[in-house]
């Protein structure tokens, strides 16, 4: 993260909220949407390309492609392919790296858009073809196997260390000399 434009961009953010009543959920927002708005000028200025002016055809006011504006977020998710909302680009699953590019983890894309944080950001047909791979290796079969195992040794750390308890407790200690 550019420290240079974060600190641009708080300085924006804190002028707006000494003008208007913001909440905390407002002033964020506005925070990421300006912190973003400044690193997409440094990176068309960098790259020494024209920084895209609302109403241009292609772009909206955000600089994203249009197709990549959607009523739905969860309509991205396809069969085949997972679109980007925030630059348009189509993969079959959207990574780690790729939301680096747009100073973002897979967390802030989630909660930023509206998906559920269990979502998994791959196409429909990737996450069933690892669903059954993982059927057909036993995972399910192994995990619950697995978490059964941990319970129970739970329960015999918690039931040993319950009598230790009871023992020490009944135990009668000599004063001191005081």
């Amino acid at each position: 993260m550019d420290r240079r434009l974060l600190e641009l961009a708080v300085e924006i953010v804190q002028s707006q909220a000494s003008m208007s009543k913001m909440t905390g959920e407002e002033i964020e927002t506005a925070l990421i949407r300006t912190y973003n708005a400044l690193h997409r000028m440094h990176r068309a200025e960098v790259e020494g390309r024209p920084i895209a002016v609302d109403g241009e055809p292609g772009e909206n006011a955000a600089g994203r492609p249009e197709a990549c504006m959607q009523a739905d977020p969860r309509a991205s998710i396809q069969e085949d392919k997972v679109s980007c909302l925030e630059c348009g680009s189509e993969y079959r699953q959207l990574t780690a790296n790729h939301l680096k590019t747009h100073q973002l983890t897979p967390k802030e894309y989630k909660r930023k858009w509206g998906f559920p944080l269990k979502q998994s950001l791959a196409a429909k047909s990737l996450t069933r073809l690892r669903s059954r791979s993982a059927k057909k290796r036993g995972l399910p079969l192994k995990l619950r196997q697995y978490l059964d195992d941990q319970k129970e040794k739970k329960l015999a750390l918690s039931s040993k260390v319950s009598k230790e308890n009871k023992t020490a407790a009944g135990r009668n200690f000599p004063k001191g000399n005081s």
